[in-house]
C-alpha cells in the first residue's frame, strides 16, 4: 500500500511539475525565432526582385524589419501583407514571396518582434501590436488604400492575420488563412490530451472567434496531411467564418504543402485575387 501511494504521489507530482514547465516557458515553446536562426539568410534580391528595406515603430516601442517588393506596375493588382509562421525569419519565405510577386502582387513580409533584424521579445499581445503597425506602415505611410490590401498569414501568422483583419477599423480587400490551427487551446487539447490544458494555457489565438468578426472575403486553405496542425482545424476556420469564404484542400505537410501543391494553389489564389481585386482589371 505505502508504495502504491509513492507511485501515485511520484506521478501527481510529475504531472503538476510538467504542466507548471508548460504553462512558464510557453512562449519559449510556440515562439522559435532561434530556429533555424536569426540571421537573414538571404534577401529578395536573390531573386531578381528590386525590395526595400521597411522599419516599423509599434506602438509600444519595439522597431520591427520588414521587406517590401514591389511588383510591375503593368501587371499590378494589389499589396499583400505577410504574416509568417512561428519559426525562421522572412528570409526563409522567398519560394512564396515569388508566387505572390509572379501573381501581381507586391508583398510586405514584415518579422515579429524578436525575429530577424526587429528589437523585442515575441508573444501573443506583442504579435497583434506588430501587425497593427505593419497595416499603419501600409496604409499611413506608403499610402495604400485598404481596398488593395490582402492579408496573408500562415501557420502562427493566420492567427496574427486573422485578429487584424477582425478590427472593426481594418477593412482589407480579402483575407487568406492557410495552415493555422482554430485557437491556441484547441492546439494545447490535441497535443497534451491528458493535462489541464484549458488553465494552463497563456497563448490564446482565438483565431475560429476572430473570423466570426471578419466581414470581407475569406480563403481558409490546409493540407489533409498536415502532420503539425490537424485538418480539422482549418475546416473549424472555414465552417466558423462569415461567407463570402472559400475552402482550398492542400496536399503535402505543414511546411510544404503550398510548394508541393503549386499546381493546385497557385490557381486558386489567382482566383481569389481576381475576384477581391476586380478593379484592377
Amino acid at each position: 500500500m505505502r508504495t502504491l501511494l509513492v507511485f501515485i504521489a511520484f506521478g501527481f507530482l510529475l504531472y503538476t511539475g510538467f504542466s507548471l514547465m508548460l504553462y512558464l516557458l510557453q512562449n519559449r515553446l510556440v515562439f522559435l525565432p532561434h530556429m533555424p536562426g536569426r540571421e537573414l539568410e538571404t534577401t529578395p534580391e536573390s531573386l531578381g526582385f528590386d525590395y526595400q528595406d521597411a522599419w516599423i515603430d509599434t506602438d509600444d516601442g519595439e522597431r520591427l524589419h520588414g521587406w517590401f517588393i514591389p511588383t510591375d506596375n503593368d501587371r499590378a493588382r494589389g499589396t499583400l501583407l505577410f504574416f509568417h509562421g512561428n519559426a525562421g525569419n522572412i528570409s526563409h519565405r522567398m519560394e512564396s514571396v515569388l508566387i505572390f510577386n509572379r501573381l501581381g502582387l507586391g508583398v510586405l513580409i514584415v518579422d515579429y518582434r524578436g525575429y530577424g533584424q526587429s528589437s523585442g521579445k515575441p508573444g501573443e499581445e506583442g504579435t497583434y501590436l506588430d501587425a497593427r503597425a505593419s497595416w499603419d506602415y501600409l496604409v499611413k505611410e506608403r499610402g495604400v488604400s485598404p481596398s488593395d490590401i490582402v492579408i496573408f498569414g500562415r501557420s502562427l501568422g493566420g492567427a496574427v492575420g486573422g485578429w487584424l483583419a477582425s478590427q472593426p477599423d481594418v477593412k482589407p480587400a480579402g483575407v487568406i488563412i492557410e495552415s493555422c490551427f482554430s485557437s491556441g487551446l484547441d492546439m494545447g487539447k490535441q497535443l497534451y490530451p491528458v493535462l489541464p490544458v484549458r488553465l494552463i494555457t497563456r497563448i490564446r489565438y482565438p483565431v475560429r472567434e476572430y473570423v466570426t468578426r471578419i466581414e470581407v472575403p475569406v480563403l481558409v486553405a490546409h493540407s489533409r496531411h498536415d502532420e503539425i496542425i490537424p485538418f480539422g482545424m482549418g475546416r473549424t476556420i472555414f465552417e466558423s467564418a462569415l461567407e463570402p469564404k472559400s475552402f482550398l484542400e492542400m496536399q503535402g505537410d505543414h511546411n510544404a504543402g503550398f510548394w508541393i501543391s503549386r499546381e493546385t494553389y497557385v490557381p486558386a489564389l489567382d482566383e481569389f485575387f481576381s475576384r477581391v481585386l476586380e478593379k484592377k482589371h
